[in-house]
């Protein structure tokens, strides 16, 4: 498969602090072919779509905007796949920036590999301390949801996702578009019925995009919490744990839930949780000590990276007890 046009398809709501440095990103890409860009806006209030025209006009960017009544990135998302004519459609985000090689190599890869999806590695880079500090969290094993060991082979891998990714249109055709259902985790369930259809999915850690995270702990807790409530809908719909990295907050949770409860009968308990929470904290303080040190961050940033690490777990885990909940629920209403 030759890739002569991209098709990047956006979706957007209320972005107007992103938009411009992603125009400039995608008029800077070194893709020597054409490429269209397609945004599907989710009813922004803040200036979005006429920034995202302005910009584009300004840098000479091809774009397509679509409304996206239902505001969900799904079908914002689906909206735009619909439309699009390339022979590779490459899923962006606002929130991210992209190297001007980016769209040359996932074409690249795409091309050599045969694979029905490719992407590269997210690495997390913020302004403010507190992104700072989120994003040396990500940044290891035992922080965020976008590292992975395989990275660091440098070679080319087949995975089970990628962040974002670069499409094949057969893999719409074969596999169906995304699941509108999903407010999060749409990724990941599409890449799961990409492999049980037959498509290979490709890493390759020389593409790199660079995100922003939540400028917030509580909006950092907030984004993990739905991570985690929608991974539920995922696992049901497919009848298997897509990972067992994934059970580890949850686990947490309830570990330390079930310890604190019984503790206020069982002394043996409080011991117990204790342990507990005293090997949390010396894993978190190991990693966030390791990661600040490996991204060059001085180390009076390690309180507020500790500080993100239960905002991921907490979040993530107490989302998945939110989603079991749920689903228990509305199977017994089914039921009654």
């Amino acid at each position: 498969m030759t890739v002569r046009l991209i098709s990047i398809v956006v979706p957007m709501l209320n972005e107007a602090g992103h938009i411009g440095r992603l125009v400039t990103d995608i008029a800077a890409q070194d893709f020597e072919g054409d490429v269209e860009m397609l945004v599907a806006d989710g009813g922004s209030t803040d200036g979005s779509p006429a920034e995202m025209r302005e910009a584009a006009d300004r840098c000479g960017v091809a774009v397509t905007m679509l409304d996206n009544p239902a505001g969900w990135v799904s079908q914002g998302l689906n909206a735009c796949i619909r439309r699009a004519a390339g022979d590779l459609i490459v899923r962006l985000d606002c929130h991210s920036n992209y190297p001007r090689d980016y769209l040359r190599r996932l074409a690249v890869v795409a091309e050599e590999t045969g694979a029905w999806n490719v992407g590269g590695i997210v690495v997390p880079e913020g302004s403010t301390r507190t992104e700072r500090a989120v994003a040396c969290a990500m940044d290891s094993p035992f922080g965020g949801i976008g590292w992975t060991r395989k990275a660091a082979s440098g070679d080319r891998v087949e995975v089970d996702t990628v962040t974002f990714g670069a499409f094949r249109p057969d893999a719409f055709t074969r596999a169906g578009l995304y699941d509108e259902a999903l407010a999060r985790n749409q990724d990941d369930e599409l890449n799961l019925r990409i492999r049980r259809a037959g498509g290979k999915i490709v890493m390759d850690p020389a593409i790199t995009v660079s995100y922003t995270p939540r400028g917030s702990y509580r909006k950092v807790l907030r984004q993990y919490y739905e991570y985690g409530f929608w991974k539920v809908p995922v696992m049901r719909k497919h009848g298997q744990v897509l990972s067992a990295r994934s059970l580890a907050p949850v686990a947490l949770v309830g570990s330390v839930a079930g310890l604190a409860a019984a503790s206020l009968a069982l002394p043996a308990a409080r011991w117990a949780l204790a342990a507990e929470l005293a090997l949390y904290g010396s894993l978190a303080l190991a990693s966030g000590v390791a990661s600040a040190r490996g991204r060059g961050e001085p180390l009076r940033l390690v309180p507020r990276v500790l500080a993100a690490y239960p905002a991921f777990h907490v979040g993530y885990g107490a989302g998945m007890v939110g989603g079991l909940l749920r689903s228990l629920g509305r199977r017994a209403a089914r039921d009654a």
